[in-house]
């Protein structure tokens, strides 16, 4: 798991900042980050690679690459400290409790088969997929298989359950909850 101190170092340099924004902006492709980050491409592939190293970006097909942006908030969770034992103190208690049964070490390790808690568990998930932004299913899977080594069957259960929707080979959060502040940012 990438934590806090070694995401704050990965990014001390100021190339993987630029390669990481270029990404944030939306660019996958090598040729699109090296064009948005003004790097030369030597620089960016050394970033990339560093970074997949790291944990922070996954290598895709055809020169694309994603950034996991998922680790930000894992190793903000991690650093911050709190009273709360638990690996998920921004839940209601009722959600905690299945979801520290069927996580460990930020894997899950149990799909829960009574469906309200399956429920809780594909929430959570689907909080990794920004509202209507639109996925490949490598993406996808990439995005998944960080939890869980069965992707098809969690992709399945969250289009199943309507927290997304796929069409043409693509993916899109479609349900859940959103958060108000990252309603705002849109």
């Amino acid at each position: 798991m990438l934590d806090a101190t070694r995401l704050v170092g990965l990014l001390a340099e100021p190339e993987r900042r630029r390669v990481v924004a270029a990404m944030i902006l939306g660019a996958i492709q090598l040729d699109d980050i090296v064009k948005t980050s003004g790097l030369s491409t030597r620089v960016v592939i050394d970033s990339l690679d560093r970074m997949e190293a790291a944990g922070l970006v996954e290598a895709g097909d055809a020169s694309t690459w994603i950034l996991l942006e998922e680790a930000f908030k894992r190793a903000a969770r991690h650093a911050a400290p709190g009273p709360d034992p638990t690996g998920f103190p921004d839940e209601p208690e009722s959600e905690r409790r299945v979801l520290d049964a069927a996580f460990k070490d930020g894997r899950l390790v149990r799909l829960p088969t009574k469906r309200s808690d399956r429920l809780v568990i594909l929430e959570h998930l689907s909080q990794r997929f920004e509202p209507g932004r639109h996925h490949s299913e490598q993406q996808v899977n990439a995005v998944l298989a960080r939890v869980h080594d069965d992707t098809a069957a969690l992709r399945r259960y969250l289009v199943d359950e309507g927290f997304m929707d796929r069409a043409h080979g693509e993916y899109w959060r479609s349900g859940g909850r959103v958060d108000i502040n990252e309603a705002r940012s849109d």
